[in-house]
């Protein structure tokens, strides 16, 4: 047991700066558990090495400032994609990519910081496995804290690494907080026997897990019905610095329709039903009725689902729009929660007037919000819930609507590159379909368009950067999980009672 006090001796008398270096190296290696690196046997090993760090430190404001940069690090490394926004139009906007990547990662890690703040002020001086369990339990509060506030923002959550490994499935259990908790309570385990028995205790005990993961090469078959209807997605490719240029337009559209218009790929089955991608009308909906004749006639006797930009009074709408086998509008869904900087600025009004405007929009300053979640009613084909780009990164939404079929997404991803972005998200479409036991059809611009059946598994998808048409059979939903039933608050209360146990039994001890 000596060996625990020795390692963290060690570890507490390194300077600050020699800290600070471990605690980067740290974070830069939890953050590499993210899409499309998916390397959760690093990332482990780097939450765990974080913990030791914070557990270690002899003061609060050390505890704080390792926490800090481990948090600033992990996020630069699993939110990389935020600077290719800018270099859409790089001599207007790529000046900003470097305080993007700063601001963000640092803002983030603020929450990281008041984990490990908190634990090392309320805990003290504790045993080992006090002070790392306190740091993980109110690591998990605080992901949790930045999922809400501010609109919220949950995406690269610790959990996270879990979605391409067969511990996916628990998500239908617990959720992606649970998913959190679960990754840093085994980062507490690996380093409390890191610490107490040196490495070979910490990989030996690290071989079931190993074991476990292994088991990826051998996933479960998907998720399938007889008979079931076929879908087609449609994925046309039109890059985003070219996608709104006036001689392109009609190019991009043009490719979307014979696309449309191609021969089934499922033998003597027809698509039921087509689904383009975001914004993919090139004029505002109300005055696209052209547009959408020639989109019905491509489609034959089906409707389509597609993305659309929509003028209501002097408001601007992101919908996904119902156009029936006549290319009449048959549904609208407005999207609800918007982009913060993206499609929305905050006193738009106000910076309209200077020009400042969200990335991604293009009529007037900025998107209006809906009225809320919903879902489409299909006919023969059920309910499905819809959702637009940014919403599908958000679990609760489903659970303000009766429960749906199934789940439709429809993207434009072209905004984030073709490195970790849309691989990520991608990823986070995955993990909605195993919550909730659904299955979830994705149409993206550029990509990654796919099937993704009620146990989170790709069935089959179109890859990223390429146009392409892909008919699927629409898989059944599984019985309603204990996580679509219950939400967050099982896990939340595990968290609190966790919190509650270290605080009190530390101040029993210290008297």
């Amino acid at each position: 047991m000596a060996a625990a006090p020795r390692a963290l001796h060690w570890l507490a008398a390194r300077s600050l700066s020699q800290a600070g270096l471990l605690a980067l190296i740290a974070g830069l290696s939890g953050g590499l558990g993210q899409a499309p690196f998916d390397l959760w046997y690093l990332a482990i090993p780097g939450f765990a090495a974080l913990v030791l760090l914070v557990a270690s430190a002899p003061v609060v404001r050390r505890a704080g400032a390792l926490a800090l940069i481990g948090g600033s690090a992990y996020f630069a490394v699993a939110l990389c994609w935020i600077v290719e926004p800018f270099f859409v139009d790089a001599a207007r906007h790529g000046w900003m990519a470097p305080f993007a990547i700063l601001f963000l990662s640092v803002g983030l890690a603020l929450f990281w910081m008041a984990a490990g703040w908190a634990s090392s002020r309320l805990v003290g001086r504790g045993g080992l496995l006090r002070r790392a369990m306190a740091f993980a339990a109110f690591l998990a509060l605080v992901e949790y804290a930045r999922a809400t506030v501010l609109t919220g923002f949950p995406w690269a959550h610790p959990g996270h690494i879990l979605i391409d490994t067969p511990l996916l499935m628990g998500a239908a259990l617990i959720g992606p907080h649970g998913l959190t908790l679960l990754v840093l309570v085994l980062a507490v385990v690996l380093a409390v026997l890191l610490a107490r028995f040196g490495m070979l205790a910490a990989l030996g005990a690290a071989a079931p897990i190993v074991a476990v993961m292994m088991l990826a090469a051998f996933p479960p078959g998907p998720v399938t019905a007889i008979d079931a209807p076929v879908i087609r997605l449609i994925q046309p490719n039109a890059p985003q610095h070219l996608k709104w240029r006036p001689d392109m337009i009609p190019v991009f559209f043009e490719r979307a329709v014979t696309l449309t218009a191609e021969p089934p790929q499922i033998a003597g089955r027809e698509p039921a039903l087509v689904i383009w991608p975001e914004t993919s009308l090139p004029v505002p909906l109300n005055q696209s009725e052209d547009w959408r004749a020639v989109i019905s006639q491509a489609a034959g006797p089906v409707p389509v689902i597609l993305g659309a930009q929509r003028l209501e009074g002097v408001s601007a709408r992101n919908a996904l729009v119902v156009l029936d086998a006549s290319g009449a509008i048959a549904a609208v869904y407005d999207k609800h929660h918007l982009v913060p900087f993206g499609e929305y600025m905050p006193f738009g009004d106000a910076l309209a007037g200077l020009g400042i405007r969200g990335f991604a929009t293009v009529l007037q300053a900025g998107y209006r919000p809906g009225d809320g979640p919903a879902s489409l009613d299909l006919g023969d084909l059920g309910q499905a819930f819809a959702m637009i780009c940014y919403e599908t990164i958000f679990p609760g939404y489903i659970r303000q609507v009766p429960r749906p079929d199934w789940m439709v997404q429809i993207t434009n991803d072209a905004w984030f590159g073709e490195f970790s972005g849309p691989y990520q998200h991608l990823a986070l479409a995955r993990l909605r379909a195993a919550e909730q036991g659904l299955p979830l059809l994705r149409a993206a611009n550029t990509g990654v368009s796919a099937l993704i059946d009620a146990r989170g598994q790709v069935v089959r998808f179109l890859p990223l950067g390429e146009a392409g048409v892909l008919d699927v059979a629409l898989p059944p939903p599984l019985p309603p999980t204990f996580y679509a039933r219950s939400g967050d608050w099982p896990v939340l209360f595990v968290i609190l009672i966790t919190l509650a146990g270290i605080v009190v039994t530390g101040r029993r001890d210290r008297h």
